[in-house]
């Protein structure tokens, strides 16, 4: 019996294509879905990309996929279902996306696990000041005793503080259990059992700030979320505390870390930070006590094909009648990165 393949476009940037679609996932989107000329695009504007719109029942979205607002959509009247090649679909889902009753999936979970990995290995460099102590290397050449000054160097017995049980925060969990860590976990959403069953212990977030030695952010950048983590609760932590933000700038007061950080009284590594990239001027770039990377902690090179196998799996659960196991749902939507 042959199995009819739905006309389908893939929606994203030049080098992200390149990037995400190699032989084996261009090898298995094939088998799947018809794919006609061009297969890729990035400006739904143009007479050929209304073209291929009318055409698409599917979408495969990431990177550079521009917002599908009603206009745009009002040329695809045969879309039935987006599979997003990468995590949050913020940036192009719109109210329309929804109104028109559209499947949308998104490959945040598998996104998720590189993010975890960097944290977790930010974590143990945090307990040992492994990063600040590189950085005093650097001025310290003929003795070594000013190992002495970051404290006590151990990640046996501390207290990590994770603020958001999100996809994130919840694999960070689960692999602190190879620590010999206390996880205490801040996420108004979260329950205690399923908390508990990670391997964390549910607090109140003020609670989280004043008992952590290190401090991990999961949450997403959301209004309610902005600056979540200011002057007044950075005044919590204790000395020596480290900051680790691998989530969005934005939900940690730069202005008030900039503060702390220049005081000496804790320290940072950041992965993500507000604005992106700091202006040159922040003390942030020339303090010791702060690691700053450039957005490295999510999926990059081929990382990125797990991502693009997820949003296949998805397309092929759809197309065999499955329900989707990573649908992103409206209320989903609301409250998530």
């Amino acid at each position: 019996m042959t199995v009819r393949r739905p006309p389908a476009l893939l929606v994203m940037d030049a080098a992200t294509f390149r990037v995400q679609f190699g032989q084996r996932q261009l090898g298995r989107l094939r088998a799947l879905v018809e794919l006609a000329d061009p297969i890729r695009i990035d400006d739904l504007d143009t007479p050929a990309a209304r073209r291929r719109l009318g055409e698409a029942e599917v979408l495969l979205t990431s990177w550079g996929c521009p917002p599908l607002t009603a206009e745009r959509l009002a040329d695809a009247p045969r879309l039935r279902a987006i599979f997003h090649c990468a995590g949050t679909v913020r940036p192009f889902v719109t109210d329309e996306v929804w109104r028109r009753g559209i499947l949308v999936t998104s490959a945040a979970d598998a996104n998720a696990i590189p993010v975890a990995e960097f944290t977790l290995a930010a974590i143990i460099f945090a307990g040992k000041k492994a990063p600040f102590l590189a950085q005093d290397a650097r001025t310290h050449r003929d003795d070594w005793s000013y190992v002495e000054r970051r404290g006590e160097l151990s990640n046996r017995g501390r207290t990590v503080g994770v603020v958001g049980f999100s996809r994130v925060g919840r694999r960070v969990v689960e692999r602190l259990r190879g620590l010999e860590t206390e996880v205490l976990v801040a996420d108004p959403y979260a329950g205690q059992d399923e908390v508990r069953a990670a391997g964390g212990e549910l607090v109140a977030l003020a609670e989280l700030l004043e008992r952590c030695d290190v401090l991990t952010l999961h949450v997403p950048s959301l209004p309610a979320t902005h600056h979540l983590i200011g002057a007044a609760e950075l005044a919590l932590l204790r000395d020596g505390t480290t900051v680790i933000n691998t989530a969005r700038g934005a939900v940690l007061d730069t202005a008030a870390l900039e503060h702390e950080c220049a005081s000496g009284r804790i320290d940072a590594i950041l992965d993500v930070t507000d604005p992106e990239p700091l202006p040159a001027h922040s003390v942030l770039y020339d303090l010791p006590n702060v690691m700053i990377t450039p957005h490295i902690a999510g999926s990059l090179g081929n990382e990125t094909w797990r991502m693009s196998e997820s949003a296949l799996d998805e397309l092929e659960r759809h197309l065999s009648g499955r329900p989707p196991r990573t649908a992103v749902t409206p209320d989903e939507f609301a409250v998530s990165a």
